[in-house]
């Protein structure tokens, strides 16, 4: 009988043992299910992830290409309004005189820069003088004028090939007034970028 009871015994013990290990593989089955939906879902977020850095990747590329061409563009319409500053900007004489001012010199500083740093840049100095006058004594000092400020700039670093000079004398008056007020705008030199 003892016999029996450690075999009946041993038969529940066994059963006991099988009951929990089918209870615990099901709730395991449940828990790999759990698990299969967690990863997918982590999956799904690191995918979303990586889509949203790529995105902004992108998004700050595109931006870094736009800064820089703005900065492109900003930097060429500097060159462009230096240049019509330096070829707009004339410098003025008193009457009868081909003499610089502190004004002309100050004017002929700035194109200094602008010249040393457009290398390539060639320039004709072109001088003008009011109508007053023999059109032979104007051309004359036209020519002187244009000629002072030509070794004027070469003193301060430019080459002389890089200057040309000519007179028009009073061929090419800026104002056609006869006042003393288009006289004083008529006695220049003007810098044309060849």
């Amino acid at each position: 009988m003892k016999k029996r009871v450690w075999i009946n015994l041993v038969m529940v013990v066994l059963v006991a043992g099988l009951f929990f290990t089918v209870s615990c593989a099901k709730k395991t089955v449940v828990s790999d299910a759990t698990t299969i939906e967690d990863q997918a879902k982590a999956e799904a977020a690191a995918a979303a992830k990586a889509q949203a850095q790529a995105e902004a990747e992108r998004i700050a590329q595109q931006n870094l290409e736009d800064q820089i061409a703005s900065e492109k563009a900003l930097k060429a319409a500097k060159a462009i309004a230096a240049k019509k500053r330096f070829e707009n900007q004339d410098i003025h004489f008193e009457y009868d005189s081909s003499e610089l001012s502190s004004m002309a010199k100050m004017v002929l500083k700035e194109k200094v820069a602008w010249l040393k740093a457009n290398y390539s840049a060639v320039v004709t100095i072109e001088g003008h003088c009011d109508e007053r006058g023999t059109t032979e004594y104007n051309l004359a000092l036209g020519e002187r004028r244009a000629s002072i400020a030509k070794s004027y700039l070469i003193n301060l670093g430019i080459a002389a090939s890089r200057l040309n000079t000519i007179s028009y004398g009073e061929e090419q008056p800026k104002d056609s007034d006869k006042t003393e007020s288009a006289y004083r705008k008529n006695r220049r030199d003007h810098f044309a970028i060849d």
